[in-house]
């Protein structure tokens, strides 16, 4: 597939970008080496090759949850505007 102008200002069209007509000889050399290196690509002999999801095979590691207590109450109330002894007083912004 080679690459024209007019496939430049369609690509440009539904990416709903411009492209000032000084960018598009250089766009149209960009886009037909991806091409061409795509298509060397579809060349290699991919049997045997297990499709990749993601880029190592590591998986999650999930650490149990455990309730800790990091900082004192009062340590977390301390600069609050407005409190009590256990709670920050916040404005009500939804209204029935």
């Amino acid at each position: 597939m080679i690459i024209d102008k007019h496939t430049i200002d369609k690509v440009a069209n539904l990416a709903r970008i411009e492209i000032n007509d000084n960018d598009v000889n250089t766009l149209i050399a960009d886009m037909n080496k991806i091409l061409t290196f795509m298509e060397q690509l579809n060349g290699l002999d991919t049997t045997g090759v297990e499709p990749l999801v993601y880029m190592n095979a590591e998986e999650n590691v999930w650490r149990e949850d455990v309730v800790k207590q990091e900082i004192s109450v009062e340590d977390g109330l301390k600069n609050a505007g407005k409190h009590n002894e256990s709670f920050f007083f916040v404005p009500k912004i939804i209204e029935k």
